[in-house]
């Protein structure tokens, strides 16, 4: 929120006193004029991090990348901020009735920004690449498209033939579609480093205009509003986007005048950014859960096979106050895998609280007491509450843990921290399955259909990322029917009973959803942001932003009356 300070407050309330004063002076307002947003304008925003390739297929592990091929190129699909999936390149699309197969149309208007049509073949040539090994394709992504047959059916008609039905398939479609008449000469290997990636060539909104180098650093990178957009030419004619280190050296820049926006703001200057004045702050969910797995298999450890000590940890963590104070309010709590806002989302799903005094009633009803003998670990037939907990190296980690271990001290539970670097975690930890507790993030980036079958499902037990290792049936008879069935409102009805399910039998525990958050300078207006996939998604709506206005032809105040 952007404060005022006394000194126009005081203004206003005077302007306020005398417009009272003179308001029987003057003939009754029928109708104020409105502004139209109008074309021009440069706006200018800090990204936190360097150049690196500007190509969709090269961008996966550099986020400034993301942020500025969003606006140079176009995917076949893309998803609106409830997860559903709209048209982009694509015109019109349908699948068959086994969701085997998927049709799609280009719209006959596009073109890539040197004038040459966008055909499927384009579409056909990048989702060749993605099936490449030599790119910095991920993996999952990859294996995927080994799979699919691609059609192209004429120049604006292609078909993706699966080999079984995959409802998340339209995730796969949100790619950067790269110009095959620019590339198809060079080997997949050779586009890694070609001149392209510092002059490309989209179907954006925007179109590349010049980069700017300070000592042989690429320190800027300068687009122009692409006039023929099939989208609609945006408001504002360029974006600049300059390159800072951290959040705090971008601060600095804003108080500098070098830049409009900063891309993102960290815990480090968000009290800063919260209190300037003509600085807005946006937040929007990130599609991560910060959650506890517990290793429901360990024979020494009967008590995580327990539902009932499960949510019993939950409500004995006190979540609002680690969201509060730890991570300064920038943490949605969260109640199950799927995030909220979204259409899987179950809005009626049960909401654990915060209760010490529930949470320990339900561990001693559960059979366990403090022994006689003296002690402060509750135990139960020889077993005690206590076991290791393994979380990442830095960040806030360590106080998260800290906090839920003095939480859970409360009720005679006992938790060893042990703090590992995350690949450790996961490769030694949670692939192989000899943690007892872990604290982990779920990055579920630039997948808008929820899909939680790889993590929860039975069949994903063995060799898959089901870390917990939940064997529940029924939860897994509602995933494998919403990830094959091509009816909406089934798999809505699919996810909610998993959600429930999952609600019940807790098998890990949901923390919470953290938040980005984004700073726009007020002279930018018709910014709109929800929740994210990716943070290159608050640039969904850019075409509607503006610098400038306009007052509309026949617009002007209009007074009734006679004083």
């Amino acid at each position: 929120m952007r404060k005022l300070r006394w000194q126009i407050l005081i203004v206003l309330l005077a302007l306020v006193a005398i417009g009272a004063l003179l308001l029987g002076e003057q003939p009754a307002l029928q109708q104020v004029s409105s502004v139209q947003p109008a074309v021009g304008g440069v706006y200018t925003e800090a990204l936190i991090g360097s150049f690196g390739r500007l190509n969709p297929l090269l961008d996966y592990y550099n986020p400034p990348d993301r942020d500025v091929n969003r606006l140079l190129y176009s995917g076949l699909m893309r998803f609106d901020g409830r997860g559903l999936p709209q048209v982009d390149l694509a015109e019109t699309w349908g699948k068959s009735q086994d969701g085997t197969v998927y049709n799609f149309s280009i719209r006959p208007n596009v073109t890539w920004h040197d004038g040459e049509a966008v055909t499927s073949a384009d579409v056909a040539f990048t989702a060749e690449l993605l099936r490449n090994e030599n790119l910095p394709i991920p993996e999952d992504q990859r294996e995927l498209w080994r799979q699919v047959e691609i059609r192209v059916l004429d120049d604006k008609t292609l078909q993706f033939r699966l080999p079984e039905p995959f409802a998340p398939f339209l995730d796969y479609l949100t790619f950067g579609v790269l110009p095959r008449h620019l590339l198809e000469s060079l080997s997949p290997e050779q586009i890694i480093d070609a001149g392209f990636n510092l002059d490309p060539v989209g179907s954006g909104p925007y179109t590349f205009d010049h980069l700017v180098s300070e000592n042989g650093q690429i320190t800027s990178v300068v687009l122009a509003a692409n006039e023929a957009y099939y989208g609609g030419r945006p408001f504002i004619d360029q974006v600049v986007f300059r390159y800072y280190p951290d959040a705090r050296s971008a601060l600095t820049a804003y108080h500098q005048d070098e830049v409009m926006g900063i891309s993102q703001v960290g815990l480090e200057v968000l009290p800063e950014v919260l209190v300037e004045p003509e600085l807005r702050l946006y937040t929007g969910r990130l599609p991560r859960l910060t959650l506890i797995y517990f290793n429901l298999n360990d024979p020494e450890l009967p008590f995580f096979q327990d539902a009932s000590i499960r949510r019993a940890l939950l409500t004995g963590i006190n979540r609002q106050w680690i969201a509060d104070n730890l991570l300064s309010g920038q943490a949605i709590l969260a109640d199950g895998p799927i995030f909220p806002g979204t259409w899987a989302y179950y809005d009626e799903i049960e909401h654990i609280n915060y209760d010490s005094t529930v949470a320990l009633n339900s561990i001693k009803k559960a059979g366990y007491t403090i022994p006689a003998e003296g002690g402060n670990v509750r135990t139960k037939e020889g077993f005690e509450l206590s076991f290791e907990m393994v979380y990442p190296e830095g960040g806030s980690y360590a106080a998260i843990v800290e906090a839920i271990r003095q939480d859970w001290m409360q009720l005679g539970v006992q938790v060893i921290p042990k703090a590992v670097p995350y690949e450790q975690l996961v490769d030694e930890y949670l692939e192989s399955r000899t943690y007892q507790a872990a604290l982990v993030d779920l990055n579920l980036m630039r997948s808008p259909d929820p899909d939680p079958y790889p993590f929860w499902d039975q069949a994903q037990i063995t060799g898959g990322q089901n870390y917990s290792g939940w064997n529940d049936r029924q939860a897994s008879e509602y995933l494998e029917r919403a990830r094959i069935t091509s009816d909406i409102a089934e798999r809505t009805r699919a996810y909610r009973n998993f959600q429930v399910r999952f609600t019940t039998e807790m098998p890990a525990l949901p923390l919470f959803y953290p938040v980005y958050s984004y700073a726009v300078d007020s002279q930018v207006q018709g910014v709109r942001i929800g929740p994210f996939f990716d943070p290159s998604d608050r640039f969904n709506t850019f075409t509607s932003w503006y610098l400038l206005a306009k007052r509309p032809l026949g617009a002007d105040l209009q007074v009734t009356g006679t004083p």
